[in-house]
């Protein structure tokens, strides 16, 4: 806590050696925060790629300090995992709030963690009341809209492309769009294809989650199981193919980009986030989220306590109290892992 009692909140801006463009929180969101009593610092620079210079956040109540002050904030955002070097630089048992699926958390910076006592907490990884993953769903609707921004200007004349449009127009075919997998990130991408008059096809392995799209998107969208010869016939016929995750393990087949249309535009979610393109989108809506999150941390005093009365904000922990709680990264990393329930039980 801050010396007035405050909580004292900083956000980081993002590594200037990386494409990573996205941040958590508008100057409006700042204002509302601070109007609330809390103490919130924004590093130099944060909102250059949202177009909102320090002066925007300065109005609105927030303090603009250099990285090594916002480092020593009780509560410490930022887009990205931290690397091992800044989180030395963090006040011990301070909390770090990020979005575990803009970057892979190394195991330098989770024994650095562990070192420092830091409590690190994923909000892609946690759910809202509603057992909603309400910071993921956010950000893979945004990636999903903006991929078919991404094919648009690739087929356009601007973009290199042959110069079409996804839509059809009176006596001319519509573009084709496959897109393989289910989930948020496939689902708005698949509404912003038919919205924009394009074919729009979703293939999977599993029936229940293709009855799904069908509900998400409606009777216009084509949904077909995953077979050889009808996954042949779909990209050979694509103009857009679109790679997301499927219900049951799928590695599209190498031997199919052989028969790829030349001018196809290809993107895989699990290796390309569109959202970097529109960066202040995705702040304004993930904004909407923090307000409220930050809320609930006021109202009972600190992350601490909010923490030990919300199941789905747990979900989202990797460290917690000098320990590894997320048994995905334990796995990954080769380090043992705890159960923080058991934890917080103990400590209640």
């Amino acid at each position: 806590m801050s010396d007035a009692g405050r909580l004292d909140i900083a956000m980081l801006a993002n590594y200037g050696d990386t494409d990573e463009t996205r941040v958590l929180l508008t100057p409006e969101a700042c204002g509302l925060i601070t109007s609330s009593g809390m103490k919130l610092a924004v590093e130099t620079g944060a909102g250059i790629d949202i177009s909102f210079g320090d002066e925007a956040y300065a109005d609105y109540g927030a303090q603009i300090v250099d990285r090594e002050v916002a480092l020593k904030a009780d509560i410490v955002l930022s887009f990205t995992p931290l690397r091992a070097e800044d989180i030395r630089r963090m006040k011990p048992g301070a909390t770090l709030l990020c979005i575990m699926a803009s970057g892979l958390i190394d195991k330098e910076s989770i024994n650095t963690l562990l070192e420092m006592g830091i409590t690190m907490g994923c909000l892609d990884n946690m759910y809202s009341h509603n057992s909603t993953p309400i910071f993921a769903d956010i950000i893979d609707e945004i990636d999903g809209r903006a991929a078919i921004m991404y094919a648009q200007e690739h087929l356009s004349f601007l973009g290199g492309g042959k110069g079409v449009l996804l839509a059809s127009v009176a006596g001319i075919n519509p573009c084709e769009v496959l897109i393989i997998g289910d989930g948020v990130d496939v689902y708005s991408a698949a509404n912003a294809a038919l919205s924009m008059g394009a074919q729009v096809t979703v293939v999977n392995n599993d029936v229940s989650m293709l009855a799904v799209a069908r509900r998400e998107c409606g009777a216009q969208v084509q949904t077909i199981m995953i077979h050889p010869r009808v996954l042949y016939n779909k990209v050979k016929s694509a103009d857009v193919i679109l790679l997301g995750t499927t219900t049951r393990p799928f590695e599209f087949p190498k031997n199919l980009t052989a028969v790829m249309k030349e001018s196809a535009y290809v993107l895989d979610f699990k290796e390309s986030r569109p959202s970097v393109s529109v960066p202040r989108t995705v702040a304004m809506a993930l904004s909407n989220v923090m307000v409220s999150f930050i809320d609930e941390i006021r109202l009972k005093d600190n992350f601490e306590r909010m923490l030990a009365t919300n199941e789905g904000v747990q979900q989202g922990i990797v460290t917690y109290g000098g320990k590894l709680v997320d048994k995905l990264v334990g796995s990954y990393t080769g380090l043992p892992s705890a159960d923080i329930s058991v934890m917080l039980a103990a400590r209640n």
